[in-house]
């Protein structure tokens, strides 16, 4: 398989991003790494750092897309910028996915218009694994539409059901409506009308969620509009880390804490290690019809590497011919039933 990586996008590009991408060359079954971005910055850049490119080549590019660019118009603006040509050589068949820790917009914006969606979605939706206290989850979507319809809705719990079934081989994933309550009969319109839909669709859907109970891996799959998956993703993460500091004031008090510390330090080093963002390295583009992978866009290179590792996981699944394939079934039993009636 061959991976085109988006050189320049992310606070810590190129360095970062080279080095997480000769990371998963190691790991992973990779044929070729296609990186986008200034050829000159990069080639400096492993030459500073020692650094000894493997199955690798770039394609230079001369412009760069920054976290404050309008995403809308970006693509347009900056056709020779690292993430668009990524999408282009990606659209041309010259790599099999795309992996960027740039704009999160210009991301979104591009796999749409470029990349373009599969047919029967509505809307693609950016979908995170987040480590819980008991089993990872995806949220979706975190971002991409701040405005959904239920429609939408319906189709994130479709996408993130089979994301999770074939993906992190969970069997039967329970898909969660995010609300400020779990009976039927709370929150706005959009979740009112988006739960009715749900509740009769093909995949095992549980009902509304509440947001203290995300944290507890209640759902495999948390669906919600853009704007609220996104604060959810940030919340989540804030207060993780706020915790931790916390946690770790708290044995730095004194003598005895420190002493305290050797006892339970095991038991700290799990829960740090099961609640690490970094494991799933970024967010998959789910609707899109090739692999697009949005890395964290502070990625250190493990980060980086493991955002590469959720596209292998793509390739090596097929999940977005399963994806249409479902879309079309789905279509042909509307149909039945249109006639029928």
């Amino acid at each position: 398989m061959k991976i085109i990586v988006d050189a320049m996008g992310g606070d810590n590009a190129p360095l970062e991003i080279i080095r997480g991408a000769m990371l998963a060359v190691d790991e992973f079954d990779i044929e070729e790494i296609i990186f986008t971005g200034d050829e000159g910055k990069i080639n400096a850049c492993v030459k500073e750092n020692s650094i000894q490119l493997k199955k690798a080549r770039i394609v230079h590019c001369k412009e760069e897309i920054s976290m404050c660019d309008e995403p809308t118009s970006v693509l347009r603006d900056k056709p020779d910028s690292s993430m668009t040509v990524g999408f282009k050589l990606l659209n041309d068949g010259e790599g099999d996915a795309f992996v960027s820790a740039g704009n999160t917009g210009a991301l979104t914006v591009g796999g749409t218009l470029i990349t373009r969606r599969i047919k029967g979605v509505r809307r693609p939706a950016i979908a995170s694994v987040i480590p819980s206290a008991n089993k990872p989850f995806l949220l979706m979507d975190c971002g991409a539409n701040a405005e959904c319809r239920a429609e939408f809705l319906y189709q994130f719990g479709l996408m993130g059901s089979l994301y999770m079934k074939n993906i992190m081989k969970c069997e039967n994933p329970a898909v969660a409506l995010a609300n400020n309550g779990t009976e039927e009969t709370k929150g706005n319109a959009l979740v009112k009308e988006a739960y009715e839909l749900m509740k009769r669709a093909p995949y095992n859907f549980i009902g509304n969620i509440e947001g203290r109970q995300i944290p507890f891996g209640d759902a495999d799959v948390v669906v919600a509009d853009g704007f609220t998956g996104n604060l959810i993703l940030k919340t989540y993460e804030g207060a993780a880390k706020a915790l931790m500091e916390e946690i770790k004031k708290a044995f730095l008090k004194n003598t005895l804490s420190k002493l305290s510390y050797l006892g339970v330090k095991s038991g700290i080093d799990d829960m740090k290690t099961r609640f690490d963002y970094k494991e799933y390295g970024g967010a998959v583009l789910l609707g899109v019809k090739k692999p697009v992978i949005k890395a964290h866009g502070s990625a250190d290179a493990r980060t980086f590497k493991n955002a590469i590792k959720q596209a292998v996981w793509f390739l090596q699944t097929d999940l977005i011919d399963k994806i249409e394939k479902e879309l079309a079934e789905q279509r042909n039993e509307y149909s039945k039933t249109s006639e029928k009636n």
